[in-house]
């Protein structure tokens, strides 16, 4: 699946004849090979599918699939920004609606500044990923490869004044009308309201759980 410098992935299942099987692991080892055995199933998600790279400092990197990972933890299951790690589905539709909300000529300076802050904001939480379980203190991530634990703070502030941005952009921005406040546009705007104020409510509720310790159940 892949040779590198001092190892070597493969994927022993996949070789059914035996003798070809033991073929493969004495030629690795004759080559002085550290020897990665993936499974099946990590196969077929490319994880073998593996680029190693020379640093400026001679260092090797090798650069891999998640999937590599058997167990990679359930931090993806109930947070959004986790799934950066699984899948580009949050870095293709967050950066397209970041550089609209950047380029969004509003009614006003304000409403050029709000929606301008929204969107580099939103930038910031792709740019710099949050904190998983499954990836150790100190490792470099994201654009700038900052150490994970760091990245994870901006991507909090980057998150928390987007979706602020966002929610004042709904309550304020969203409700002014250049003409007659027509029945539907009343309506549009209690649906606009109801949206921002849900938003702060939500953020205000993960900072109180954040900052508040939650004793243990039967205490």
């Amino acid at each position: 699946m892949h040779v590198g410098t001092s190892a070597a992935v493969v994927c022993l299942d996949a070789v059914r004849d035996t003798a070809r099987r033991r073929e493969l692991v004495s030629l690795l080892e004759q080559c002085g090979k550290e020897m990665v055995e993936i499974s099946p199933a990590q196969m077929a998600s490319f994880a073998g599918n593996m680029l190693e790279l020379k640093g400026s400092r001679s260092n090797v990197l090798a650069i891999f699939s998640a999937s590599i990972a058997t167990h990679p933890g359930k931090d993806w299951w109930w947070s959004l920004s986790a799934t950066y790690y699984q899948t580009p589905a949050i870095v293709g539709v967050l950066v397209p609606a970041c550089i609209v909300l950047i380029s969004h000529i509003g009614y006003n300076t304000a409403d050029n500044l709000i929606t301008s802050i929204a969107g580099i904001s939103g930038l910031g939480i792709v740019l710099f990923p949050c904190k998983v379980s499954w990836i150790a203190d100190g490792t470099p991530v994201g654009f700038f490869q900052v150490p994970i634990e760091i990245s994870h703070y901006i991507h909090a502030g980057c998150a928390a004044l987007f979706f602020f941005t966002i929610a004042i952009n709904s309550i304020y921005q969203f409700t002014k009308s250049r003409n007659t406040m027509t029945e539907r546009k009343k309506l549009r705007n209690k649906v606009y309201r109801f949206c921002g104020y849900g938003m702060l409510l939500l953020e205000a509720i993960f900072l109180v759980t954040r900052i508040t310790p939650c004793p243990a159940i039967g205490q």
